[in-house]
């Protein structure tokens, strides 16, 4: 034990240490790591958007970035599954706290999360997001666009979110059409994954609903989004409720009829070939959740996530 230390999100000397806290002890960052607003020497950041006023059913999505970094302990110090690896090892990363919001002024919210990500993003490091509910993935898309011109959407989601939209509204159901509009995706290289309901527009947008992701395989779906996205830069986001309720019970608007955890996290680890230059999870809800399921889940999907671009580096370094 002499070696050992507590409160890693704290005590860390390097960006890329290991953490020894307990599972069932210590400050929780997401995954341990070291909590910085300092961005120089940084590969990744993890960033937490306490959000859910723009909620159409069940708000609580405003505790989903603690409840995701509680979840997320259980990950720390260990070579991740299915990597084979200590993620952080060679990727300095740092969970950067929350996004600072006013919550009696929401009409504020989009422009101070965009300018929060757009100072992540310009940095060089890869941004995380852990939501909040979906409205928040607009705004951070406008700041990833604003650096890589229109991406391809890889949305997981049981919502195509491209309800009508009006100037000034905040509302989580409506943020890919408003995306779409203002030029922000591409729609002819986007592609939504586990739909199951359904919405006025597409959009474009190539739809994988639900009885598509039950008939195929996971390496059918992942082959299906690669060739879909072809060579554009892709954002990816995942709504929790893209899982069945079995798999994501917390959550504001679950509907029956979707895949499971292991089969989607299947997908995503088949999803090395995209060029993903950002990632969010949103929609984590833990008042409605059992045992941590759903942020279980939602944690695991965000390890997934930064796994590939731990990958993706590890590609790289040779050049570096």
């Amino acid at each position: 034990m002499a070696n050992r230390t507590i409160d890693h999100a704290l005590t860390a000397r390097s960006l890329t240490s290991a953490a020894s806290d307990p599972t069932h002890a210590g400050i929780l960052s997401f995954m341990r790591r070291k909590y910085s607003k300092q961005l120089k020497g940084v590969d990744a950041v993890v960033w937490g958007i306490p959000f859910d006023a723009a909620t159409s059913n069940r708000p609580g999505a405003r505790f989903g970035p603690q409840a995701i970094r509680r979840a997320s302990a259980i990950f720390d110090n260990d070579p991740q599954y299915p990597f084979d690896r200590d993620l952080f090892a060679e990727m300095a990363t740092v969970d950067y706290g929350d996004c600072l919001l006013d919550y009696g002024n929401h009409s504020k919210t989009p422009a101070t999360i965009e300018r929060e990500a757009t100072k992540i993003i310009r940095s060089g490091a890869y941004l995380q997001t852990l939501g909040g509910d979906h409205f928040v993935t607009y705004p951070i898309l406008k700041a990833q666009a604003a650096l890589h011109g229109p991406l391809a959407l890889v949305q997981f989601d049981a919502h195509q979110d491209t309800w009508p939209d009006e100037r000034g509204r905040i509302d989580h159901g409506s943020f890919v059409g408003r995306a779409a509009r203002e030029g922000l995706i591409d729609t002819d290289a986007s592609i939504q994954i586990g739909i199951r309901t359904h919405a006025p527009e597409d959009c474009g947008i190539r739809i994988l609903y639900g009885y598509d992701v039950e008939e195929m395989s996971a390496a059918e779906i992942a082959e299906t989004i690669i060739r879909q996205v072809g060579e554009r830069k892709a954002y990816l986001t995942f709504d929790i409720d893209c899982l069945d309720p079995a798999y994501a019970p917390g959550t504001g608007t679950p509907v029956a009829g979707g895949p499971s955890s292991a089969k989607i996290l299947s997908v995503l680890r088949k999803l090395g070939a995209l060029t993903v230059v950002g990632s969010d999870v949103v929609e984590v809800a833990p008042a409605y959740d059992h045992a941590d399921v759903t942020a279980i889940a939602g944690a695991t999907v965000a390890m997934y996530m930064l796994g590939l671009h731990a990958e993706k580096l590890a590609e790289r370094a040779p050049l570096r």
